[in-house]
């Protein structure tokens, strides 16, 4: 049986969608590993839907938004990376590689870009082999009080 990573992405609904998007209508080749989930701005992704996403099964966390700089809600990326630098952290702390979860940056004419890091991203995974949690093993763990104890 050949093992195929299942990633969860998290992809800000005004660039990196519509980058991934372009990427598609464009014929770029990529693996198709990566189960996208729209977000408004990756400033409104809860640190608790990553941990969720490795709890219902995902090998692999992709968020993808915009450029710094550029973000419709004007700092909704900023707060996307304060909270990624915090949940590697935790990650690594409950045991889990911190290569599973990448944050990116990828705007709507970036296809190309959005195509590449897919295909890296879905490569570090593979190379990483299947995430083996027991059930309930993130979030019972203590990853909340974990995260509520660094955002104070």
């Amino acid at each position: 049986m050949n093992w195929e990573p299942k990633i969860a992405g998290f992809l800000c609904n005004w660039c990196s969608y519509t980058g991934a998007d372009l990427a598609g209508t464009s014929r770029l080749q990529y693996p198709p590993n990566i189960r996208v989930i729209r977000l408004m701005c990756t400033g409104r992704m809860d640190p608790v839907f990553i941990f969720k996403a490795f709890q219902a099964g995902a090998d692999g966390v992709l968020v993808s938004g915009c450029h710094p700089g550029d973000c419709h809600y004007q700092e909704g990326n900023f707060k996307a990376l304060r909270r990624a630098l915090l949940i590697k952290h935790v990650l690594k702390d409950l045991g889990v590689h911190p290569d599973r979860f990448r944050l990116i940056w990828v705007s709507a004419s970036e296809g190309d870009r959005w195509a590449r890091f897919a295909k890296e991203f879905t490569e570090t995974i593979r190379g990483l082999g299947p995430l083996k949690l027991t059930r309930g093993a993130i979030l019972e763990s203590g990853a909340r009080s974990q995260l509520g104890q660094a955002a104070a």
